[in-house]
Parts: C-alpha cells; structure tokens; sequence
C-alpha cells in the first residue's frame, strides 16, 4: 500500500487525483498540508486525514511514502526538491517547471534522491494520442506538413452564475500560476505535438487577453521543423462550445480527431477507402492506464519513468520558448534538454 500525502489543494485536479488516490487498491491518503492553512484543515477534515501545517515536518514522516504536488506552479522549483529529498515519490501536476532550467534542476534532483517522478500528461496515453502516432510513423500520411492541436473550454469567462469564471481566481495570478493558459492547458497540445513530431527547431506565439486577466486567457503557438512542417498548438480559457480537435495533414493523407464526434477519420491514398471519401478508424486502441495509476506502479516497483519525465522536460523547454517569443514578439529556439 502506498502511503500518500496531498501537497495543496491549490490547483483544480487536486481533486481528481485524492478521489484517485481513494479508489486505488494500492493507494490510500494519510496527510494534507496547503500554503493555505484553513483550505487544508477543511480537505484533510473532509477525509478523515491529518493536517500538517509544516511541509517539513510533513515531509520527515517516515509512514508517508510519496507526495500528491498539486501546489502553485511557481512553488515546484522548491516543493518536488525537498519531498524527493526527504525520500517521498513524487507525482506532480503539469509543468514540472515553467523553464527549462528550473526543470533540469528539479529532475537532477529527483535522480539524486532515486525516488519515481511521474508528471501528470493524460492525453499522451489515450488510446486516440496511441492511434495517431502509429498511423504518422506508419507513414499513411505521407510526409507531414501540417499538425494542428486545439484545447479548450470557458473557464476564464464571466457568467452570472460564476461573475468571475469558474476557473479559481489564483489561475490568472502571473506569480502563482507561472503563466496563463498556454502554461497550464495549453501543455496539452504542446507535448502531444512534441510526441507526434519531436522537437521543432523554433517557436513562436500570440497571446491575448480576452478578459482582461494580468495572463493571457487566449493563445496560439507555432512550432517550425527544418522540414518545414508546421505544429499549431491552440489553448482558450474563453472556448465555451469549441471542441478538442487534432488535425495532421501530409503529403499522401490527411486525419481528423475531435470533429463533429470523437471519431479518428483518415482520408488518403494509403488508406483504404481513402481515396474516395473519409473513413473512420474503428478499431482504437484502448486507453492506457492513468498517469496516477502509472506512478503507484512505478513507485510500488521502485522503477523510473523516464519517458514521462523526458516529455515532461521537453515541455518545460516549449512552455518556456513560447512564452518568451510571445513577450518579444519574435520566433524562439526551444534549447534540448542538457544543452
């Protein structure tokens, strides 16, 4: 049985991984602490766990085998070092960091340590994610020109049943969040493209500010590959009915995932059928586990994942170029891990 703490409640999935947490047979929470006291005596309360107001002591707890991260982004820098430093397998929301550097120096650290990181990228093991690479690095499309992901939903916007968006206020604090949308939602379609291209050699990005928030609440980033292909990763917190939607385009054949359904249709000389009209692949792979469900596995067995955290540093690396080229309003190399 793995031991867990819930580091903060701070961010929306918090939530979603302590009802995980409590539904998986080899997981039970044991002990909360939140920078805000108050939210974490009342999440602890409601789960019947203990309430540590000092992450340190917290963290010297020898019973509690791994820690929950779902703290303020710009907190990770300084939370993941000391609960791997403390022996604590780690599981933490995206990004690791919202740089590179600082990702570097946190993943150095949990190698140090020798406990498991596991950073949350659900999308990555969807069987639909699973499907697409297979049929891009089967070569149905072609050579790939074009690869477009969009993500998004209306958090950010005011109603009248949520005046300020449903969205906590803390998502749109630049210090807190480290970034707005494209750093929190917009890590979605920036890894799933990493996954299906690799690395591009440049980047650049728009952001807006639909409501106004100190961080953009809209934003559109472009990836170049020396190819010449091009990776369009779109995020909104202002998309009330927009869908998800991947789109690849090639020389040979085209794909769509998201649009009007959740269908995967192919259309293409490669394909069969394809040539006359879109087909819909039937026969997608099934899901793999959850990202938490990954990490209890690997921690149980004390076995590294080291292409989650590989993505997940690569996506600190696009995340900090994308930022950078929306402030300078000029196209920014991502640096390769280790460069």
């Amino acid at each position: 049985m793995l031991r867990l703490a819930i580091l903060s409640f701070w961010h929306v999935h918090a939530y979603d991984y302590a009802r995980e947490a409590e539904n998986h047979p080899g997981a039970e929470v044991v002990a909360v602490w939140d920078e805000v006291p108050a939210r974490g005596r009342a999440e602890a309360e409601e789960r019947g766990t203990r309430f540590y107001e000092d992450l340190d002591e917290l963290l010297s707890q020898p019973e509690i085998d791994g820690v929950i991260v779902t703290t303020p982004t710009g907190a990770h820098r300084n939370v993941i070092p000391a609960a791997a430093k403390a022996g604590k397998h780690v599981f933490t929301e995206k990004v690791i960091a919202p740089t590179l550097p600082e990702t570097e120096e946190i993943v150095a650290a949990v190698d140090r340590a020798g406990v498991v990181l596991f950073v949350s990228l659900p999308r990555l093991y969807a069987g639909y994610t699973r499907a697409i690479k297979e049929i891009i690095d089967g070569g149905m499309l072609g050579d790939v020109t074009y690869l477009r992901v969009r993500v998004s939903h209306d958090g950010a916007l005011r109603t009248e049943r949520n005046p300020e968006g449903w969205l906590p206020s803390h998502f749109f604090d630049r210090e807190e969040a480290a970034g707005g949308v494209l750093t929190d939602f917009g890590c979605h379609p920036l890894y799933l493209i990493r996954y299906f291209l690799g690395m591009p050699g440049s980047v650049s990005a728009s952001y807006g500010h639909i409501t106004g928030r100190e961080v953009e609440d809209n934003a559109v980033v472009t990836l170049r590959y020396p190819s010449g292909a091009l990776g369009v990763a779109e995020a909104t917190f202002v998309g009330r009915y927009s869908p998800f939607e991947i789109e690849a385009h090639g020389t040979r054949g085209s794909l769509l995932f998201g649009v009007p359904d959740r269908s995967l249709r192919l259309r293409g000389e490669r394909i069969p059928g394809g040539e006359e009209g879109w087909v819909v692949k039937e026969d997608l792979p099934l899901d793999l586990p959850s990202p938490f469900e990954q990490w209890v596995d690997h921690a149980r067995h004390g076995t590294p994942a080291d292409e989650n955290v590989r993505i997940a540093t690569d996506l600190s690396a696009l995340v900090e170029a994308a930022n950078r080229a929306a402030v300078e309003s000029r196209d920014e190399k991502p640096k390769a891990a280790g460069v």
